[in-house]
């Protein structure tokens, strides 16, 4: 379970790129898929009944089967029924969030703009696996809406918090993706929570935006004004 932008799917490339993983990516990006309840629980039926094939899936000895679950994609809307479906099929649970929301909104910010920009050779691409690409896409600076940040941001932690209430008793892990950047065993313990045999994780995204904050946003001195003495301070810090 994830929320858009916060390196989920560099995290997904990791998971599939051990040979007893198969996950099948972002499978309720399709509104019919999470249109109502029903159609939910078929979707999750084709993926535990192995019925459903994607560009994600593998076709190696798979002991861990799953896909990636954004928070706006119908999750939150049946959580009753769902933890119910979770509870019957033994669902484990990785909760992969951002510590820093102000990183998340940046990123936002930077992909929506590249959807229309197109900045590498006239295609949007979500991620790269270049630092030369990698490099184009950061020089982008978006300006951030500095009226509504302090609700903006609230208003995502409050989605994180309450997917963690209303999944809490599931079995789970919480992955942040800070603490994943800066020590990588955190991996190990993923695979040890799938109970898998260890083995070394790689991807080949690479990350956009490094550096602090300060160099990726185009009014800076707006958004530290507006931030510094709030309970979003914290978020101006470099976190890794």
């Amino acid at each position: 379970m994830s929320m858009q932008r916060s390196g989920s799917g560099w995290f997904e490339t990791l998971l599939n790129s051990h040979m007893n993983i198969s996950s099948n990516g972002e499978i309720f990006g399709q509104k019919k898929r999470r249109q109502n309840l029903t159609s939910i629980i078929n979707t999750l039926d084709r993926v535990y009944n192995m019925d459903l094939i994607t560009s994600s899936t593998k076709n190696d000895c798979s002991a861990a089967i799953g896909f990636k679950w954004m928070l706006n994609q119908g999750l939150m809307e049946h959580p009753k029924e769902i933890l119910g479906y979770f509870s019957k099929r033994d669902v484990s649970v990785i909760f992969f969030l951002r510590r820093n929301m102000m990183r998340r909104l940046v990123s936002i910010l930077a992909n929506s703009f590249d959807k229309d920009a197109r900045v590498l050779n006239g295609i949007h691409v979500s991620h790269v696996h270049s630092h030369g690409e990698a490099l184009l896409l950061s020089r982008f600076k978006p300006t951030i809406n500095v009226t509504s940040l302090k609700s903006d941001l609230g208003k995502m932690e409050s989605i994180a918090m309450k997917a963690l209430e209303y999944f809490n008793c599931t079995r789970h892990i919480i992955v942040y993706y800070e603490d994943l950047i800066k020590n990588p065993y955190k991996l190990t313990q993923v695979e040890d929570f799938l109970k898998l045999p260890r083995m070394k994780l790689n991807s080949r995204q690479v990350k956009i935006h490094k550096g602090p904050l300060s160099e990726h946003i185009n009014n800076w001195k707006d958004v530290n004004k507006t931030l510094i003495g709030t309970t979003y301070e914290r978020y101006l810090r470099s976190d890794y």
